[in-house]
């Protein structure tokens, strides 16, 4: 079976999907089926812990049939995101967390510092990080020499649906990883999420382009596929790219007319 494998669970499913920006519970509940996800990430900071029985869109996910990833969104510093972390795994009793440090409000880029000082210090004390960083094939190769669990590359500012716009750097730290990468942030259409995963990309992180669609169900299902058809693609093994056209027919012993 072709698994994704992270600190050693295994995934049936390469698509990692978000829970933030739908329009409704019906929405979300709906996409997440159709996109058949098994790991779903959190804002901690969403939850209201001066009223813990608010409720939510989040309530109404039967949390026992996925992977909770806990997100530290909202921290500007590593020791915020630090702080994020140890309380996410008091909420959910899960040692899994996908690190972001941001402290810029308009492009949502992130702290390649920030991000490495809380994740040596988070996996330090046990827990399986999975950090958020712009396509910087250093960093993502020094976070993985400190322990993290994946490198998760922006293909393009959160949100933005601008699609891949670093694809050669992305290739760079694709080729050089030991661990998985998993590309996040900007996709806007599955096909976006197929060019990625044809380059050797392990999974995709896909939340504003499902949530925002005129039909976040189908839009599940169409990142769904997109993901499972370049995964395919890249394990089939591409044709040479040629400057010349190369004929599929035949071009010898042609009976001359």
């Amino acid at each position: 079976m072709d698994d994704l494998e992270i600190a050693g669970k295994k995934f049936k499913s390469r698509l990692i999907t978000g829970t933030g920006k739908h329009r409704s519970s019906k929405d979300l509940k709906e996409s997440i089926v159709s996109s058949g996800t098994e790991m779903i990430t959190v804002a901690i900071r969403r939850i209201n812990f001066d009223n813990p029985k608010e409720k939510n869109l989040l309530d109404d996910i039967n949390w026992d049939n996925y992977n909770i990833l806990p997100n530290t969104a909202g921290s500007k510093t590593a020791e915020e995101a630090i702080f994020t972390a140890k309380l996410a795994r008091e909420v959910t009793s899960s040692n899994w967390i996908k690190v972001e440090v941001i402290p810029d409000a308009k492009y949502l880029l992130p702290d390649p510092i920030g991000t490495l000082d809380a994740c040596q210090t988070l996996v330090n004390e046990g827990f399986i990080v999975l950090p958020y960083i712009s396509p910087d094939p250093v960093l993502a190769k020094r976070l993985e020499d400190i322990g993290c669990a994946t490198v998760m590359p922006l293909g393009s500012p959160i949100g933005s649906g601008r699609g891949v716009l670093a694809l050669e750097e992305i290739n760079i730290i694709i080729e050089q990883s030991n661990i998985p990468v998993v590309v996040d942030a900007g996709l806007g259409v599955p096909s976006e999420a197929s060019l990625v995963m044809e380059s050797g990309a392990d999974a995709v992180l896909v939340n504003t382009a499902i949530a925002g669609a005129k039909d976040p169900k189908l839009m599940g299902e169409a990142f769904k596929l997109g993901v499972q058809a370049g995964r395919k693609a890249y394990l089939s093994g591409r044709i040479p790219i040629s400057n010349n056209a190369v004929a599929s027919s035949p071009v010898e012993n042609i009976p001359k007319i």
